[in-house]
């Protein structure tokens, strides 16, 4: 990990991958995610682990796609869990993730499932 802004609360998540996302950084994205996280992404395909994650990412960059702060749904918790959700501007099925709580008290996530336009 770098010395890049860490999400303090699991609702930062969402805060900072458009923050290293619309600055097209895929190192600073995949920091994100949990060496053994895993993401519903490409559609209908599992990509795990942050290496893959960051691969991923990378080729999403390359489209050059801007990144709003979407709205926000109420966070659920149980414990070093938290289940995250954002209303999706682009009208798409829904944006949803599960964050676990690090050992130093920051948050990743661990899954992730985003939607896409159709």
């Amino acid at each position: 990990m770098t010395d890049r802004e860490r999400a303090k609360e699991p609702e930062d998540l969402a805060r900072l991958f458009v923050q290293y996302g619309n600055a097209r950084d895929a190192e600073g994205l995949a920091e994100l995610y949990a060496p053994d996280a895993v993401l519903g992404f490409p559609p209908g395909h599992e990509t795990v682990g942050r290496a893959a994650i960051r691969g991923i990412l990378e080729q999403m960059l390359a489209a050059a796609p801007r990144f709003e702060l979407e709205e926000p749904l109420p966070t659920l918790r149980h414990a070093d869990l938290a289940l995250t959700s954002t209303k999706p501007a682009d009208n798409t099925g829904g944006r949803v993730q599960v964050a676990r709580r690090q050992p130093d008290g920051t948050w990743l996530r661990i899954i992730d499932r985003p939607e896409l336009p159709r």
